[in-house]
């Protein structure tokens, strides 16, 4: 019986997360690749296929253009697939290209103009940025936001805030000439500076002082997996002093457009680290450290936390897809670059080499972040069996 209770416990915990997990990611990938597809219809440019996930298909149709739109058996991405494409990274396919009659020459990706080709292929990560200021500026303007006043309150003895001479009562004005308006946004820019300095501005009894500190790198282990993090050890206002604060449209997409800008920001801050070796790569995570982070916010956030974990993740792929590796969007724009350079086209043999090598490089940094992934949740495992 007790087994029979432990597997249904382990199938709930499963499907509890894989579930949220497939509807996160499928918003995220179907935005990205509606923005390739519209840019794309805009430009002229035909569409084999639209598809949600790889491998076979399970269901599809043909919409009045020719277009199929499929959902396939693998739901781990996506792909448009133009005329002249050889696949849905959109590497060119020079013999399908010859054997096209010149109706189907003139709609086919290939053979667009660079710009065209260019606004094509940055319009998937653009509405992924489009679709995290919508969420985020959204939620703050039908759900408000709570505040707390930037003012502190206490200081832990031994912390980094005691040595850079933070005093009770102190309110922090501004951190790196940043306008600081509450104390959760002290905590954020904080939180992403372990082990960096910061000139902090504070008004200590009507007087202006400028306070160099540096937060201690923390790490702990949560339900989301391993976090490092800075912290300097002030205390705030308690929580019956927090304002719900509610923002009108304008503002509220203002607010939008910031948080979808601190997300890119600490995202590179982080990449920044890790090139420079200040920085563990075992924060990284794939689908399964997704899939996980997704089953918690569900349970604890419900529809609002997934919500935000669609803002967060839209603009985690848009920036990614961002980068100049080849097969990735970023990688087909660094060769729009070299032609617009240099009047003509990378050749065949040079892309097809560096799209192999783009290819190689997405895999190494899947399989990193997937066995990072499994070593989290052995050790989420261990945790709880003490």
């Amino acid at each position: 019986m007790e087994f029979l209770n432990a597997m249904s416990g382990t199938a709930a915990g499963f499907f509890g997360a894989v579930i949220p997990f497939l509807i996160v990611l499928t918003i995220v990938v179907f935005v990205h690749e509606m923005g390739h597809f519209l840019v794309g219809r805009w430009c002229g440019v035909g569409v084999h296929a639209f598809s949600i996930g790889f491998g076979p298909e399970l269901l599809g149709f043909n919409d009045r253009h020719g277009t199929r739109w499929k959902l396939c058996a693998i739901p781990l991405g996506g792909y448009v697939k133009f005329y002249g494409d050889a696949n849905g990274a959109s590497v060119p396919d020079p013999a399908a290209l010859a054997r096209m009659d010149p109706r189907e020459r003139a709609i086919s990706f290939p053979t667009q103009p660079l710009p065209k080709r260019a606004a094509i292929v940055a319009a998937g990560p653009i509405a992924n940025f489009l679709l995290a200021i919508l969420l985020f500026g959204g939620a703050i303007y039908f759900g408000g936001r709570y505040e707390i006043p930037a003012r502190v309150v206490g200081v832990v003895a031994g912390s980094a805030a005691e040595r850079a001479g933070f005093q009770p009562g102190d309110v922090i004005q501004s951190i790196d000439g940043a306008p600081v308006n509450s104390f959760m946004e002290m905590q954020r820019t904080v939180t992403g500076s372990g082990g960096s300095s910061l000139i902090v501005t504070v008004d200590r009894g009507g007087e202006a002082r400028q306070l160099t500190a540096t937060p201690d790198t923390v790490e702990e282990r949560t339900p989301f997996g391993r976090h490092r993090f800075g912290r300097l050890g002030l205390q705030g206002p308690k929580a019956e002093e927090a304002k719900l604060v509610h923002y009108g449209p304008f503002q509220s997409l203002k607010l939008g457009i910031y948080e979808t800008y601190f997300v890119v920001d600490r995202t590179l801050a982080y990449i920044g680290k890790l090139v420079t070796g200040r920085e563990s790569p075992d924060q990284l995570s794939g689908p399964i450290g997704i899939a996980r982070v997704s089953g918690e916010v569900a349970k604890v956030g419900g529809v609002a936390g997934l919500i935000g974990l669609v803002a967060l993740l839209s603009v985690s792929i848009g920036l990614l897809n961002l980068f100049p590796v080849p097969l990735l969007d970023g990688g087909h724009l660094l060769f729009y670059a070299y032609e617009a350079v240099r009047g003509r086209a990378l050749s065949e043999r040079a892309q097809e080499i560096g799209f192999r090598i783009g290819l190689a490089l997405v895999l190494m940094l899947m399989l990193f972040a997937a066995w990072n992934d499994i070593l989290n949740l052995g050790a989420s495992w261990g945790a709880k069996g003490t």
